[in-house]
């Protein structure tokens, strides 16, 4: 039984034909026959499909329970052949050499399923399993179909591009290869952003799609994925880079400011402009202002930017790599401020009945707002304007009615305003009144050819209207803050007025001054002038009125002749009055008439004054009462006068005078030690003069006299010029008290003193004569010698001579001339000239009289 079913299978094996049809990779066995098996047999068929993957382990099933025998065979696709691969007889499984090429073949335990480990592509086929069950019973036959199927997975793929870096616009293709896989594959194209964004941008079969009409938000990261039943791969990225642009750049301004010129900026700020276009490769940059290059780059700034910087701004963009560009012009307008501040005024209008007000700012970009503040009235309203007026121009005027102003003062203010300003600026007027009233007065050319007559209403916002009218058509138009009439000299008309008007916007009637034209009238103080001798004296004279001035007013003197500037004569004057000053005035050459003289256009005037210069009074007589030496030493005299009339006056000071009248002979000292007496020296005829500017004084003090000198005195009163007549003069007397008694008796005992202790001492040297040997010799050694001393007589000592200076003898008034003592310098020395004033004088003598005096000593051992 067994041969016989063994038989059978290998019969089955040899006989049983099977049709194989393979596409590609895939396998589908068809079978072609059924297996004849007799009919005392039961052959039983199972058909099954297992999916492997190379590489990879397969497990092939072989019944549900482990068949007694059966053996496993392979047949290749498109063959017929059936080969065993490995079968168990019952004796254990047999592997035939033919498993080696289907992979790592194995029989799990305890079953017949074969165990396939990295399966080959060559495993792919029809599997048969023979299994036999019940061998020893009645036989059952399985006949187990198993097609495995070996699936290749998708291997990684690769990606093409036909361009990688198209134009925008154009075509190009991208192919997803790969080297093997199992079909069907399925390919997806990825396309990931700048940004990491990633999208599905195309899906099929097939490995290769086509895109038509690049454009730049193609650029970007591309990838496709190719996926079958077993697996699914990526590629790896490639970067499609779209050639594109440049767009038509876009202009940038900071700070943002747009006008309807285009772009502005304020002067002195910064302005930044930047340029950007959509390009590939970037876009390189240039601008131009005004059509001249100025700057390559994206960003052009202006750190200061001025004025002169309003223009045109024009970006290029250009890309180098396709030579194509594109550019954008920009308008730039640079504000600016006027220079300084807005300018104000006030001005008359319709003939100065009204107000203009006027502001004004020249000059700035764009023009300044101008506005008046305050509460202003429009000419011809009639009503207060709710605040303020404004005009955009560098001008702004409002026309003021005088009825709506205050008749005094009113004040405006303009207030002006510019973008390029962070703040307001404003500037002020004032209309208000003269504050005085008009002024009118006359003056006459220098040639005397015109009479000039002025007017004026100095002051005041706006000015005021100034105009003359007068008599016989002699008038002048009106003109602003004054007015001058002229006519030629003679013509005026005397005693018919001239009259000036003013008109002010701010009143409604007009102003007036008048003058009438007249001669002039001279007047003076005194038309008599009396003044002592040696003062000075003024001489006035004066213009009654001077609304119309005359001439210069001239001086003559006593003698009829123009008086001028000198040392003699000052002349102080102006246009109304004249003053002459005579100077230290005298009787002889002064006294006489004076006179002014004067004229004008009209007429003239003049005037005498009469000068007359008196002497002063005679002093009265003074006496000398008292004239003596005020000490021994005879350098000082006392002097006591007095005057015969008190009660008159009329005297101002005193002249103290002394003279020399006589000196005591001197005796000096001969060339053999004889003293020789000297001559007696003459008088002096020279006074001098002490001055007392004090009326009051009777007493005075000479000092600085010469002790040897005998001396008189005298006094003569002054009045100021007039000199009095001169005292008797006096000798001084020598004092009462005495002391030339005690000097005497004071030398006589002081003598007496000296001599006892002298005669002491020698009686000591003689009685110690052996202890001191040498002084005994030296008092002793001439047994006949004397000692005598000479004492001269003051006239034997030189007086001090030319050393002595000049001393100031007080008592005498600051005002006055002081003069001083004179002192002699020496017995021999020249008297001095009665012109000169002397300035020394003999130093004080020694009021000691000089004592001669011998003394003679005489011992005896």
């Amino acid at each position: 039984m067994v041969a016989k079913l063994l038989g059978l299978a290998f019969l089955y094996l040899t006989t049983s034909p099977f049709t194989f049809t393979a596409h590609g990779i895939s396998v589908y066995p068809v079978p072609t026959a059924a297996v004849e098996i007799n009919q005392n047999w039961e052959v039983v068929y199972r058909d099954a499909n297992v999916y492997g993957v190379v590489g990879k382990a397969v497990i092939l099933e072989c019944g549900a329970t482990v068949p007694d025998m059966y053996i496993w065979s392979f047949t290749k696709p498109g063959t017929e052949a059936i080969r065993a691969v490995v079968y168990n007889l019952g004796k254990g499984p047999v592997v035939q050499k033919l498993a080696e090429t289907l992979g790592q073949l194995t029989i799990i335990s305890n079953s017949a399923a074969v165990n396939i480990d990295k399966v080959p592509l060559a495993a792919h086929g029809l599997f048969t399993c023979q299994a036999f069950y019940d061998i020893n019973q009645e036989p059952k036959v399985y006949y187990y179909y198993v097609h495995l199927i070996v699936r290749v997975p998708v291997t990684n793929p690769y990606l093409l591009m036909s361009d990688a870096s198209p134009v925008e616009g154009s075509s190009m293709w991208m192919r997803c290869n790969l080297e093997n896989g199992t079909e069907p594959i399925q390919y997806v194209w990825q396309h990931e952003t700048r940004v990491g964004n990633v999208t599905v941008f195309a899906r099929g079969s097939g490995n290769q799609i086509n895109v038509t009409d690049i454009n730049r938000n193609h650029t970007g990261w591309y990838r496709c994925v190719a996926s079958n039943a077993v697996n699914s791969e990526t590629s790896s990225r490639l970067w499609l880079d779209t050639i594109y642009g440049p767009d038509v750049p876009r202009i940038d301004v900071t700070p943002y400011s747009i006008t309807e010129r285009g772009y502005s900026a304020l002067e002195r700020e910064t302005v930044s402009l930047m340029c950007q276009a959509q390009s590939n490769p970037a876009s390189q940059y240039v601008w131009f202002y005004n059509n001249s290059q100025v700057y390559a780059g994206p960003q052009y700034t202006i750190t200061k930017v001025l004025r002169m910087h309003t223009g045109d701004y024009a970006c290029l963009a250009q890309n180098t790599y396709l030579n194509t560009r594109s550019k954008k012009t920009i308008s730039l307008t640079v504000y600016y401020p006027p220079d300084g501040s807005p300018s104000c005024s006030v001005e008359p209008a319709l003939n100065h009945t009204s107000l203009r007000l006027l502001c004004s700012w020249p000059g700035g970009f764009p023009s300044p707002s101008l506005h008046w503040t305050g509460d202003l009235i429009q000419a011809g309203r009639g009503q207060a304007n709710a605040g303020q007026r404004t005009n955009p121009q560098t001008g702004s005027d409002i026309l003021l009615a005088p009825e709506s102003l205050s008749p005094v003062s009113s004040s405006f203010t303009c207030v002006g305003s510019h973008p390029a300003l962070s703040r307001q600026t404003q500037c002020s007027t004032q209309t208000y009144l003269p504050p005085a009233e008009p002024v009118c007065f006359a003056y006459v050319t220098n040639t005397r050819q015109y009479l000039m007559l002025s007017c004026s209403w100095d002051g005041g916002a706006p000015k005021a209207l100034v105009w003359w009218e007068g008599p016989a058509g002699q008038s002048q138009g009106g003109q602003e803050n004054s007015n001058i009439l002229v006519l030629r000299y003679g013509t005026a008309r005397s005693g018919n007025p001239y009259t000036c008007y003013a008109k002010h916007p701010l009143l409604l009637q007009a102003k007036s001054c008048s003058l009438t034209l007249e001669a002039p009238v001279l007047l003076t103080q005194r038309s008599v002038v009396s003044v002592y001798e040696g003062s000075d004296v003024q001489l006035t004279c004066s213009q009654r009125s001077n609304y119309l001035p005359a001439n210069e007013i001239t001086w003559f003197n006593n003698q009829g002749v123009d008086v001028r500037d000198t040392s003699k004569y000052l002349l102080l004057r102006t246009s109304a009055w004249a003053n002459l000053t005579v100077k230290e005035a005298d009787e002889v050459q002064d006294s006489g008439e004076y006179r002014c003289s004067t004229s004008n256009a009209v007429g003239g005037a003049e005037i005498n004054i009469t000068l007359v210069v008196k002497k002063h009074p005679m002093p009265p007589n003074v006496t000398l009462v008292r004239v003596t030496y005020s000490s021994p030493k005879r350098s000082e005299v006392a002097l006591e006068w007095q005057v015969e009339s008190d009660a008159d006056g009329g005297w101002t000071g005193f002249f103290l005078e002394h003279q020399w009248v006589s000196e005591r002979p001197k005796k000096k000292e001969g060339s053999n030690g004889s003293l020789v007496q000297m001559e007696e020296r003459a008088a002096s005829q020279d006074w001098y003069r002490s001055v007392i500017q004090d009326p009051g004084v009777r007493s005075y003090t000479v000092r600085g006299l010469t002790p040897t000198v005998t001396y008189r005195f005298r006094v003569t009163p002054t009045n100021y010029r007039t000199v009095g007549h001169p005292s008797a003069t006096k000798t001084p007397a020598e004092p009462r008290s005495n002391m030339y008694p005690a000097v005497i008796g004071a030398a006589i005992g002081g003598m007496l003193f000296a001599a006892l202790l002298t005669v002491l001492l020698l009686v000591f040297i003689i009685r110690n004569r052996h202890d001191h040997p040498r002084l005994h010799d030296m008092l002793f050694g001439l047994q006949h010698s004397q000692s005598r001393e000479n004492i001269n007589f003051p006239e034997d000592e030189m007086v001090r001579g030319s050393e002595g200076g000049t001393e100031d003898i007080g008592g005498l008034s600051s005002s006055g001339p002081t003069i001083s003592i004179p002192r002699a310098s020496s017995p021999l020395s020249a008297t001095p000239s009665p012109s000169s004033t002397p300035s020394q004088a003999p130093p004080p003598g020694d009021d000691n009289e000089p004592v001669s005096v011998t003394i003679t000593v005489k011992s005896t051992g």
